[in-house]
């Protein structure tokens, strides 16, 4: 494996959509998704090594994953190539789509929700129940719209 799919956290790009997640995440919620202190690349490995799920992903007609923290990936049963290829409507079950849809519909109006929960599925099809997700709009460094980013800490697997 190369160093940037076991390392993405060191590529220049996710060096600085890890600014882009954090200063988004502060800007919206009015809180520091992670307090850390250090070079932009020690940010990046600490949100990459959080012990919460941080993933987002970017504009697409069909938006596709652009980012996902270690846990992330465990939870989702993915590598990092693998997530950057898929769509992030495969991570919500079927009949939650259009809650899906609707609550991200609230997040590009509103900026963030907080507070949501459903089923998602991981690619081998276990169902997670997730609680206390937080979604908010990624901006740019012009303050520009370029993505969805989400955070939770607590799920289970069910049924």
């Amino acid at each position: 494996m190369t160093e940037n799919i076991l390392h993405p956290w060191k590529q220049e790009t996710i060096i600085r959509h890890t600014q882009r997640l954090l200063l988004s995440y502060k800007y919206w919620t009015g809180k520091s998704l992670l307090d850390t202190d250090g070079t932009p690349e020690l940010i990046a490995q600490a949100l990459w090594e959080a012990p919460f799920i941080v993933f987002s992903h970017g504009m697409e007609s069909d938006p596709i994953y652009n980012y996902g923290n270690r846990k992330a990936l465990d939870l989702w049963e993915v590598d990092w190539e693998q997530l950057t290829q898929m769509p992030s409507r495969y991570s919500a079950e079927p009949m939650e789509q259009e809650e899906r849809v609707r609550v991200l519909n609230e997040v590009t109006s509103n900026g963030y929700i907080s507070n949501v929960g459903g089923v998602r599925v991981s690619r081998s099809g276990k169902r997670i129940r997730v609680s206390n997700f937080t979604i908010w709009n990624l901006l740019d460094e012009n303050q520009q719209k370029c993505g969805q980013a989400a955070t939770f800490n607590e799920w289970e697997y069910i049924q």
